[in-house]
């Protein structure tokens, strides 16, 4: 028997919730967007006007106006969003105990066994009026025999709305569609994708499997049966967390990037971040990776992979450091930068001995960084910092904060 799997995105979550605080905002453009002092101005979420009129995701504020002269800018409420996303959560939990988050605005649930929700369409149009009814807020819902295509159909019809993808309807729903709305498929993908002139999914599911794994790895057999329809994939039971696959950090100071020194102090700070969340989580990595972001506001990525698997603030900084000395030169100034740990493995795990490491200054940079953790966990995040940091209290503040990775 077929699962009965629903996907639940509430629409234009940021923007809906800030109309909600707002009502004079309803009919006209805005957008909710970071601070233009900071220099985080650019566009969060956006109202279906503003949609409507070109506005994206991710883009700057000026750019946005440009498309949308009479766009008004709206800060973000975060705690708002933390609340209404608990509220809404706490409908879905009244139908099933496996609800897995995607994200503070998605959902899936599954209610294959649930007794009390023998017709999936008809429950995911109760979710749907009740969410409006109880919060304000809308949603859009699908529904399908897996999770991936779950996603489609709560993407294939916005706002307010409910999709059925089933077997019988699978092809001719979802083959036209376009590559890029599957889930796994970005832009570095989906540029890939179209040299091989593979635009649709459809396309993308008529292709050599054997093809896409040599062009994409294990993620290109992932990708060939996510558009034949064939993922088994479970939802998770709330509270119960996937293992993360990479933990990372970016950032925009008040301030372009512009010498080296400036670099090593901002890769530095998220270092900082970065390593006390792996260590956190008993997580150590083996390869770091940098983000680089242009004044254009063009992404560029660098990594290595480290002869060992580490958890040390000052190891992944140092990395950090490296590759941006090999990859930039500073003939451009920076707008923003990342760092990223990847090829995660559990802190405790065995790890082949090499002579040539330094294991004895390594302990000693680990007990130095365990009691940095001790101290700030105790008497706050700015109870003890980095001297070449202190310069600039504002940016030695964000070393701390856990940015969306």
């Amino acid at each position: 028997m077929d699962r009965a799997i629903l996907h639940s995105d509430i629409n234009s979550y940021y923007a809906s919730v800030e109309r909600l605080y707002r009502p004079s905002l309803e009919g006209k453009p805005f957008a909710v967007c970071g601070s233009q002092e900071a220099r985080h101005g650019i566009v969060l979420a956006k109202d279906e006007t503003a949609k409507r009129a070109g506005v994206k995701t991710g883009m700057a504020i000026w750019q946005a106006r440009q498309l949308c002269p009479e766009l008004q800018i709206v800060e973000p409420h975060f705690e708002r969003y933390a609340k209404y996303s608990e509220i809404v959560r706490e409908i879905y939990a009244e139908y099933t105990d496996l609800c897995e988050p995607f994200g503070i605005d998605e959902s899936w649930l599954d209610i294959t066994n649930c007794l009390a929700c023998p017709d999936p369409r008809k429950t995911a149009d109760e979710i749907r009026r009740r969410v409006k009814s109880e919060t304000g807020l809308t949603v859009s819902v699908g529904v399908s025999w897996n999770k991936v295509l779950a996603k489609l159909g709560s993407d294939y019809k916005k706002p307010d709305a409910v999709t059925v993808i089933d077997r019988e309807h699978f092809k001719s729903m979802v083959w036209g569609l376009p590559a890029s709305d599957m889930l796994m498929v970005g832009r570095s993908t989906r540029r890939e994708l179209a040299r091989m002139g593979i635009q649709t999914i459809g396309e993308l599911a008529c292709t050599d499997p054997e093809l896409l794994r040599s062009r994409f790895g294990k993620g290109g057999t992932v990708l060939w049966r996510y558009a034949n329809g064939l993922d088994d994939s479970r939802v998770r039971r709330a509270g119960e967390e996937e293992p993360p696959q990479s933990v990372g950090n970016s950032v925009t100071l008040a301030h372009n990037v512009e010498t080296e020194r400036q670099a090593r102090e901002t890769l530095l700070m998220l270092a900082e971040s970065v390593s006390a969340r792996l260590r956190r989580q008993k997580l150590c990595c083996r390869t770091v990776e940098v983000a680089l972001r242009s004044e254009e506001l063009k992404w560029t990525t660098h990594r290595v992979r480290l002869r060992y698997a580490t958890d040390v603030t000052a190891s992944l900084a140092s990395c950090g450091i490296e590759l941006v000395r090999q990859c930039h030169d500073f003939s451009e100034p920076l707008h923003s930068m990342g760092l990223r740990a990847l090829e995660l493995v559990h802190a405790d795990g065995d790890e082949q001995i090499d002579i040539f490491i330094d294991y004895v200054n390594l302990n000693k940079q680990r007990s130095i960084d365990a009691a940095i953790d001790s101290i700030r966990e105790k008497y706050g995040a700015a109870s003890i910092q980095r001297a070449c940091l202190l310069g600039d209290p504002s940016a030695a503040n964000l070393a701390f904060c856990s940015l969306p990775d």
